[in-house]
């Protein structure tokens, strides 16, 4: 796929992955599905939950790094200033060959562009928070979490998936 084709296809995704309402339960509910998938994958990855300024859900499975806490901290942050995935705010600088800094001031040590921070967007209210999961190579945190909410929002995965090369 292109960039543009990824990019359609993360607002696609973005569009149509919203909760129609958030508490603390259901932000329980995202992570530990999450947790669950990760386990039986034997997954090594950090996983957050959280409104803007609340934690609601972390885990670090087995082989999970304080990087990887790092990571999630600067992905959710990516989230929180754009109000859209890390994944395509790093395709979209991808495709003008821009920086954070370059392109908004902004510093690699608080904000970064890959993939694996998803908005947590509520029906009515726009987005509220960030799912992020970090471990797995970009395209692979981002898959995750869209795996995850297709499975609690009743979305078919396979509509909402990006395609790998190996799949185009």
């Amino acid at each position: 796929m292109t960039i543009a084709e990824d990019l359609q296809l993360i607002a696609q995704q973005e569009k149509l992955l919203v909760v129609p309402r958030f508490d603390a339960d259901f932000g329980w509910q995202i992570g530990a599905h999450l947790h669950e998938i990760a386990r039986a994958r034997s997954l090594p990855i950090a996983i957050d939950v959280r409104t803007f300024g609340q934690p609601i859900f972390y885990s670090a499975l087995a082989g999970a790094t304080p990087d990887n806490a790092d990571w999630v901290r600067r992905k959710s942050n990516t989230v929180a200033q754009f109000r859209c995935s890390s994944y395509a705010v790093g395709l979209r600088l991808a495709e003008s060959a821009a920086t954070l800094s370059e392109k908004f001031g902004l510093s690699n040590a608080d904000y970064a562009t890959h993939g694996g921070g998803f908005p947590l967007t509520v029906q009515g209210a726009g987005v509220i928070g960030s799912i992020t999961v970090s471990g797995l190579p970009q395209r692979d945190d981002h898959a995750l979490i869209v795996e995850a909410l297709c499975a609690l929002l009743d979305h078919d995965p396979a509509t909402l998936q990006l395609a790998y090369a190996e799949d185009a």
